[in-house]
């Protein structure tokens, strides 16, 4: 039982972390960039994607196969829901969000409007993982309470 109580704590503290950090991008920082224009949004935007992005990537990861080892020791799919929406995560950002993290990161220039477009969409989509990671913590809050 030590060992799910673990598991579980790993993936709630990991659910947390990636949430918080996503809501704090989403609705203060992200803004911040694209108010303060698109040259200088996009000067921004590389050093913050660079430190957050391993981050966020392994606070995901970890609930991802933490929830799912809690789910299959307990036999509670509440656990599972949990670790799959934040997991999703992952793939969104591998499949989707990756061409506009690469053409902001990328050395070619870019027009304002077009720099502008990308960071808005980059902007939308991030705002679908800090729900996703949401959705998982309120499933991760609820499997603990029915325990």
């Amino acid at each position: 039982m030590r060992v799910v109580a673990m598991l579980a704590a790993a993936a709630l503290v990991s659910t947390v972390m990636f949430t918080a950090w996503a809501l704090y991008i989403t609705l203060v920082e992200h803004p911040a960039r694209v108010a303060s224009g698109a040259s200088a949004g996009r000067a921004q935007f590389r050093p913050s994607y660079q430190r957050a992005s391993p981050w966020q990537a392994s606070f995901a990861a970890i609930a991802l196969l933490s929830g799912t080892a809690t789910a299959t020791l307990t036999g509670q799919w509440t656990w599972l829901a949990g670790a799959l929406a934040v997991g999703a995560v992952i793939p969104l950002t591998l499949m989707v969000i990756r061409p506009t993290n690469q053409q902001l990161l990328g050395a070619e220039p870019l027009a304002d409007a077009e720099t502008l477009r990308l960071l808005d969409r980059w902007g939308r989509l991030h705002a679908v993982r800090t729900v996703l990671g949401a959705a998982g913590l309120l499933v991760f809050l609820y499997a603990l309470r029915t325990r």
